[in-house]
């Protein structure tokens, strides 16, 4: 899973399999910004489910 660029800001994700628990790391000019975290089930995080947050972060912030 790859970091999303968008608007100037870049969103990182990190997860655990063994906790089922995640974050997405937004980052604007280099400078960390805010922490999202979540939940999830199975292997790894469903991309739509992280770009959902990402959309919820600009709803959030604009």
């Amino acid at each position: 899973m790859g970091a999303i660029e968008r608007e100037g800001y870049l969103f990182e994700t990190e997860y655990s399999v063994m906790l089922q628990k995640g974050a997405v790391h937004v980052y604007k000019e280099g400078n960390f910004i805010k922490e999202i975290d979540f939940s999830f089930h199975g292997q790894q995080p469903d991309p739509k489910a992280i770009e959902e947050l990402v959309e919820e972060f600009f709803e959030e912030n604009q």
